[in-house]
């Protein structure tokens, strides 16, 4: 074995040391000044004690001479008063190897600088922050879910929301900047790195976050599982504490709802995002501007669900709470754990429950003097009997399943589909309402609708190609199918009941001009979920019983089975012609404004109730009733 010589020893450490960074760099620089310092000190010294007096100033004192010389490494122009040839030669020598070293110097400190920047702008550093909201992946969901959160934490102080993606932090700060604007008393913070991994998970600090927004990459070939992964990283993190964290999170398919109950137990809420899709686009499908409600209900601009409790009414009835609140609206009891929307009106209201109810912010929930009741005003109008339904579908996306096994479940017997769409047919299973027919055909075709006399069927459903087309050019078929059906609308003057499904929101707003009953955008509400859910996890029950076909739902009624029409009455009085029919009222919809944005399509949620209406024909009443 060849034995390595000085040299490559002495390169082999030299190496090493320089890659220690650049602390050891400047320590390097420092032992060379001391150095150069020394030995042109020495050699100054050594000439005096010969007799050889370099500066021609025999009374020269050696510490005086040290200092000189270093301050010349660090200062060029000290020289410049230096007498004796022999030592402004020495001098110039110390000079220059200063000028050597300080330059070294300020290069390795600004290298430095520029690398910790340049660090910063990767987003590696830990987050410090306490009580904030952390968002992990990135998805287009990010910007209405920051959207919301950003609302809710305008009644806090300065609030925190953290975002860690596997992207370039640079990428995230820029595109929140350009589609959020200023964000008000809340500070976002982003960071790179995959959630998934248990060490740069670290660097989003969630042992002492808020609540934990879960998200899948955009474009994960399989997104259940990156989420799942990312929630087992969070609850068996061996250095997680023993508090249990508030995790919401979205499952695209309910087969992996059970191993994501697994991983998340009690400490996850789960939104089921097809399934909320569909339940929402049948449900609205059915009643013209139930979406708009879920909307006002789900974001945070405007009235939303709050929880109180109100000691002073310990004892009453459910209705009687009702007729407690001018500003805001009953609408259930949590007693315990368990919701109970729109129960009965005697139930009570007992120490320990929590009233459920809508309010602009949970400052404006206050008691009021109870308002009566005009009975006078009362219809009492029966309620028709069910008729099977006819329903129309354009388009077709994997969610379309769940759509008709929930549709199933509203419409009576001998109740049908027809579905359009350029698919090969798929295969359904058997309904116990429902019966199925299918046609293979480009739905942007006036041609095929035409055919098909569209104007004879009671719903319309406009599916987005979610799966087979990019967002854009899904939302342009869909958008092209919408003014084919405006189209036939004016000709045949006939008011036709639509439903859309839009996968952008921005692309809604252009398609408003097509005069659609309703607008699906399913990535904003599901986003607006997980918002609602992430500051309140008692919601979590409440919207799934919402969304559910069993037990109470949100519906929109005639307005002439609640109050004579042509009379001015106040809320009062709709809510006392809902509780004789075993229902909840929490608003109404006004028929002339429904085609209008600026109106919010007619529909007003949580009414004032000393406020008075008279209702028309066309105008609905918002209730929650079993059916």
């Amino acid at each position: 074995m060849i034995k390595p010589t000085f040299g490559e020893r002495f390169r082999y450490r030299f190496d090493n040391w320089m890659s220690r960074g650049p602390i050891a760099l400047i320590a390097l620089l420092g032992i060379a000044t001391v150095v150069l310092v020394l030995v042109v000190f020495g050699i100054v010294s050594l000439f005096t004690l010969f007799g050889i007096y370099p500066n021609d100033d025999p009374k020269t004192n050696p510490g005086d001479t040290l200092w000189g010389n270093l301050m010349r490494t660090l200062d060029p122009g000290t020289m410049g008063g230096d007498t004796g040839w022999l030592f402004r030669i020495l001098m110039l020598v110390i000079t220059v190897g200063g000028l050597i070293i300080v330059a070294s110097l300020i290069g390795i400190i600004s290298g430095a600088f520029d690398s910790k920047v340049e660090d910063l702008r990767k987003g590696r550093s830990r987050v410090l922050e306490t009580d904030h909201t952390l968002i992990l992946g990135w998805s287009s969901k990010v910007f209405p879910i920051v959207s919301e959160i950003v609302i809710a934490n305008e009644s806090r102080g300065t609030s925190f929301i953290v975002i860690l993606a596997n992207k370039d932090k640079v990428e995230m700060v820029d595109e929140l900047a350009a589609k959020l604007g200023k964000t008000g008393n809340t500070k976002i913070i982003c960071r790179t790195g995959d959630p998934m991994d248990l060490t740069d998970l670290e660097i989003s600090n969630p042992h002492t976050a808020r609540s934990i927004i879960l998200i899948a990459p955009e474009g994960s070939p399989d997104p259940d599982s990156d989420v799942i992964k990312t929630a087992l990283a969070l609850t068996n993190n061996p250095r997680r504490t023993a508090e249990k964290y508030h995790i919401v999170g979205e499952i695209e398919h309910e087969s992996n709802l059970e191993a994501a109950h697994l991983v998340g137990r009690d400490e996850a809420h789960w939104v089921l995002g097809s399934d909320l899709i569909g339940r929402i686009t049948v449900q609205s499908c059915r009643q013209s501007g139930l979406s708009v409600v879920y909307a006002e209900l789900l974001d945070f601009d405007g009235d939303e669900i709050y929880f109180t409790g109100q000691p002073t009414l310990h004892g009453q009835t459910y209705f009687e709470t009702q007729l407690a609140f001018a500003t805001s609206t009953v609408i259930g009891i949590l007693k315990g754990e368990v919701v109970h929307l729109n129960p009965s009106p005697e139930t009570t209201y007992d120490f320990g429950d929590q009233l459920i109810v809508i309010a602009e912010d949970d400052s404006m929930i206050e008691l009021a003097t109870p308002g009566a009741p005009d009975a006078s005003a009362i219809s009492s109008t029966p309620t028709p009997a069910p008729h099977p339904e006819r329903t129309l579908v354009l388009g077709y996306n994997t969610g379309l399943g769940g759509m008709l096994k929930e549709l199933d479940e509203y419409v009576p017997p001998g109740s049908s589909v027809t579905l359009l769409a350029d698919v090969d047919e798929p295969t359904f299973p058997s309904y116990d309402n429902l019966a199925i027919t299918f046609q293979r055909g480009d739905a942007t075709s006036r041609a095929l609708l035409d055919g098909l006399e569209v104007e004879k069927f009671d719903h319309i459903i406009v599916l987005a190609y979610r799966e087979t087309l990019d967002a854009q050019r899904a939302d342009g078929k869909t958008l092209i199918t919408l003014l084919q059906l405006r189209a036939i609308e004016e000709r045949t003057g006939i008011d036709l009941n639509i439903v859309s499904e839009m996968l952008d929101d921005r692309n809604r707003e252009l398609a408003e001009v097509t005069n659609a009953d309703d607008f699906i955008v399913s990535d904003k509400l599901i986003s607006l979920l997980l918002s609602q859910i992430s500051e309140n996890r008692k919601l979590s029950e409440v919207f799934n019983t919402l969304f559910a076909s069993d037990g109470s739902e949100v519906y929109l009624n005639p307005a002439e089975h609640y109050v004579t029409p042509g009379t001015s009455v106040d809320f009062y009085t709709v809510l006392e012609a809902a509780r004789r029919r075993g229902q909840t009222a929490m608003g109404y919809r006004i028929a002339a404004k429904a085609r209008s944005s600026v109106d919010s399509y007619g529909v007003i949620v949580n009414p004032r109730k000393t406020d008075r209406v008279t209702f028309a024909a066309g105008d609905r009443v918002i209730v929650l009733a079993e059916d």
